[in-house]
């Protein structure tokens, strides 16, 4: 049984109560306290309007039937306070009528319910799931949520997505995120999606969500296809890619953008050596791919990875090979900004996005259709880049867009390389 507190209902009995009541409760009370003290802020606005008689034309009238309304603390019961306006609209020639802000009068649950769905989507469920899910998470009494209210939801989904996949895009970006997501499609079915993601780096340092698209196997014409649209949309060649070994990728960037320079995804990279090495020596190889991943200079790195050969590389040659392959994309954050580093290294926004759903492992159940799946990790991506992190040292980004150069992390200078002239001189 769940922790259990005791409350005063207001007579003699004793309520027992969950955590969960509790907080329901609590949330009940605060709503209701909200809604009357908006009542009364409106009530006491108009209280000189009045009518013929010397009657107040906007007052108090009671309050309306009890509705259930779903908040993120569960469903609760409210009866909202209700007024009686009077007043006449000037133009329209019709009554006033009062609305509360807090709760309209067709509201039956908050938006940040809604903000759950598609991560519950997304973690497996098919529509008909939804009601148990959610009222194991919001009580019993989830109102407003039946199979056909999610299915509009869904379609609403569908068409910002398809807003969103054409609208014109006016600023300058620095960087880009690119990753393939794999989806399962249906429970017992091989149907997969394969979603195509891009965030772009704005000059200003924030991160921007630009592609959900399905594309096929990460294949090179799916991925020239994205790119190439997103050219005609206005995005001009950026000055640096992060993604993960994806052939594909990195084929259709040298088509569509090909000055735009390389960097391989270092989590990807680490994973994809550790499988070269048994699981006894893995803990020590991921030791030295960080001491190469976050050498202070570019000759650091040099140097933590020919230790690294020479630890490993006799008895796992294939590990060595997984590094020396992509050696000069692993390397190429050293020619941007030290403070981009952490940020560039990784194409963790994506993957951060999806942590929670778990896309890159098979689910229970997927979603019912490819169109739903695609809408439905829109919406997540779309609701996740509100909390994105913008770069470190987002000042500098304006710097690279503008063409000047870094090395090892610092600006190349006119002053450093007079320096180095004198040193040599002497």
């Amino acid at each position: 049984m769940g922790d259990v507190r005791r409350i005063d209902g207001g007579d003699a009995d004793q309520v027992a109560l969950t955590l969960d009541d509790l907080a329901r409760e609590g949330a009940r009370r605060m709503i209701a306290t909200a809604l009357e003290a908006e009542v009364e802020e409106y009530v006491g606005s108009f209280v000189e309007h009045l009518d013929e008689q010397g009657h107040r034309l906007v007052r108090r009238n009671g309050r309306g039937k009890q509705r259930r309304v779903t908040v993120g603390s569960g469903t609760v019961g409210l009866r909202a306070p209700r007024v009686d306006d009077r007043r006449v609209d000037e133009q329209t020639g019709e009554r006033v009528r009062y609305s509360s802000r807090i709760l309209p009068r067709i509201a039956r649950r908050s938006p940040k319910v809604t903000d759950v769905l598609p991560v519950l989507y997304l973690r497996g469920l098919s529509t008909g799931d939804f009601r148990p899910a959610l009222a194991e998470l919001l009580g019993e009494d989830a109102s407003g949520l039946s199979a056909s209210a999610i299915a509009r939801l869904t379609e609403q989904w569908r068409v910002e997505h398809a807003t969103f996949r054409t609208r014109r895009l006016f600023t300058r970006y620095c960087y880009l995120f690119v990753d393939g997501v794999h989806v399962s499609i249906r429970l017992g079915s091989d149907d997969r999606l394969c979603l195509l993601v891009v965030i772009g780096v704005r000059e200003d340092g924030s991160k921007e969500l630009l592609v959900v698209e399905d594309g096929y196997r990460e294949s090179t014409e799916s991925w020239a296809c994205v790119l190439r649209e997103l050219k005609a949309r206005g995005l001009s060649e950026p000055k640096l890619v992060t993604g993960d070994g994806a052939l594909g990728t990195w084929a259709a960037l040298r088509e569509v953008y090909p000055q735009a320079r390389h960097q391989r995804c270092w989590m990807h990279k680490i994973a994809n050596v550790l499988d070269a090495v048994p699981k006894r020596v893995q803990p020590r190889a991921k030791a030295l791919l960080h001491e190469i991943m976050e050498g202070p200079t570019r000759s650091a790195a040099d140097e933590a990875l020919e230790d690294l050969r020479r630890e490993l590389g006799a008895k796992y040659p294939k590990a060595v090979e997984k590094l020396d392959r992509d050696r000069d994309a692993l390397f190429a954050f050293y020619d941007f900004p030290a403070e981009h580093w952490r940020h560039l290294r990784t194409t963790d926004p994506i993957e951060s996005a999806f942590a929670t759903v778990k896309l890159r492992t098979r689910v229970q159940k997927g979603a019912g259709s490819k169109a739903a799946a695609l809408a439905m990790a829109y919406k997540r991506l779309d609701q996740a880049q509100h909390s994105w992190r913008a770069f470190n040292g987002a000042e500098l980004v304006k710097d690279v867009l503008d063409g000047v150069e870094f090395k090892d992390g610092e600006k190349v200078t006119d002053d450093k390389d007079d320096t180095m002239d004198e040193r040599v001189a002497a």
